[in-house]
């Protein structure tokens, strides 16, 4: 078993803020926005489509924004399918080596919010792992995408790469019954700073830990992987490692 965990999700370039994080370790899953031209018969959400409990994309004025929605959880967002898709080689490269079964675990920089933060909780801002994958077939090339049958291929209709006007994903993802978006964060930053990778990053992934971690897509060996698996449940674990 092994898994890589990548950077998702809204941050100060795109579109100009941070999805939150509160006090007990709930947070906001907010997308990027659309970079590219879509497909004119795309149904493509737009931020005030989606359902947030708070009131930043309002005030940001990116309400009438088109999302970028990828990956996509089911139950969550008007979606009914765990999928992802990723046109950067410095993403798809170590996803593409990924087998069925295997993990794929996504992480945001989030903004820490309300007055009384849990002590694994970084202070302004921090890196968390959201939610994860588990991978229901071998990663998709585009060449063994555009093989499958149509039936197959279908299952990727809602993914946002599938709605630009010219596909451009370098490697699709379908997860299965094992994947969630988390009721409550993982931290990968420790309680002092956000740019203070824990040792979840820096013991049990392939990333030093140093310069912007927090951007760069992390390797898991076996044991990583179950100790990413292991914090999600666990309280405790939480405060351990954060």
């Amino acid at each position: 078993m092994r898994s890589v965990a990548i950077n998702i999700g809204a941050n100060t370039n795109e579109p100009g803020f941070r999805g939150p994080i509160r006090d007990d370790g709930r947070f906001e899953y907010v997308p990027i926005p659309e970079s590219e031209p879509t497909r004119e018969d795309a149904a493509v959400p737009t931020y005030g489509d989606l359902d947030f409990d708070f009131e930043v994309v309002d005030a940001s004025g990116v309400a009438d924004r088109p999302v970028h929605l990828d990956p996509t959880f089911a139950g969550v967002h008007g979606r009914d399918r765990y999928t992802y898709g990723d046109p950067h080689g410095v993403k798809a490269r170590p996803l593409l080596e990924l087998s069925a079964g295997d993990y794929v675990f996504f992480y945001a920089t989030l903004s820490t919010v309300g007055g009384d933060p849990a002590d694994w909780l970084a202070p302004e801002w921090g890196a968390y792992v959201i939610g994860q994958f588990r991978l229901a077939r071998d990663p998709l090339p585009p060449a063994a995408f555009r093989e499958l049958p149509a039936d197959e291929r279908a299952v990727f209709a809602e993914n946002a790469h599938r709605k630009r006007a010219t596909f451009d994903a370098e490697v699709l993802l379908e997860g299965d019954e094992g994947s969630a978006l988390y009721e409550r964060a993982v931290p990968l930053s420790t309680p002092e700073a956000g740019v203070d990778a824990n040792r979840l990053v820096t013991e049990l992934s392939s990333d030093s830990g140093k310069g912007p971690w927090w951007r760069r897509p992390m390797r898991f060996d076996a044991d990583g992987t179950a100790a990413l698996l292991e914090v999600r449940e666990n309280e405790d674990r939480r405060a351990a490692f954060g």
